[in-house]
C-alpha cells in the first residue's frame, strides 16, 4: 500500500528542520518557533472558514490544503506525530461525538 499524501506532507516537512531559512519556507516558519507555526494554523483555519462561506470551489480546496500543510509544520515543531492522531481518530470512530466531548471534560451521564 502506498504512503498518504498527508504523510508524504509531513515527512517533507520533517526533512526541512535545520535547512536554509532563505531558501525553504518551511525551514523558515520551524526556525520562528511553535507560536509562530501555531499563529499560522489560526490564520489558515480562519481562511478555509471564510472560503467555505463562499462558492469559490477552488478556494475551498486550496485554502484547506494550505491548512493541512501549516497543521503539519506545527506538528513538526510542538512534537506531535501523525500517527497518534490517527490512533486517536480510530479510537473515536465507534463513539458518538457527544460522548467523546464528554469524555474529555470529564462529564458524567
Amino acid at each position: 500500500m502506498s504512503e498518504h499524501p498527508f504523510d508524504r506532507l509531513y515527512s517533507q516537512v520533517r526533512a526541512r528542520i535545520g535547512a536554509d531559512p532563505e531558501k525553504s519556507y518551511t525551514a523558515k516558519l520551524l526556525l520562528e518557533g511553535t507560536p509562530k507555526c501555531a499563529k499560522k494554523v489560526g490564520e489558515e483555519a480562519v481562511e478555509v472558514a471564510i472560503a467555505c462561506l463562499g462558492t469559490d470551489e477552488k478556494a475551498k480546496v486550496e485554502e484547506s490544503a494550505d491548512l493541512l500543510y501549516h497543521l503539519c509544520v506545527l506538528w513538526a515543531s510542538s512534537g506531535v506525530n501523525p500517527s497518534d492522531v490517527y490512533a486517536e481518530l480510530e479510537a473515536r470512530e465507534n463513539r458518538s461525538g457527544l460522548d467523546s466531548k464528554a469524555a474529555r471534560k470529564g462529564i458524567v451521564k
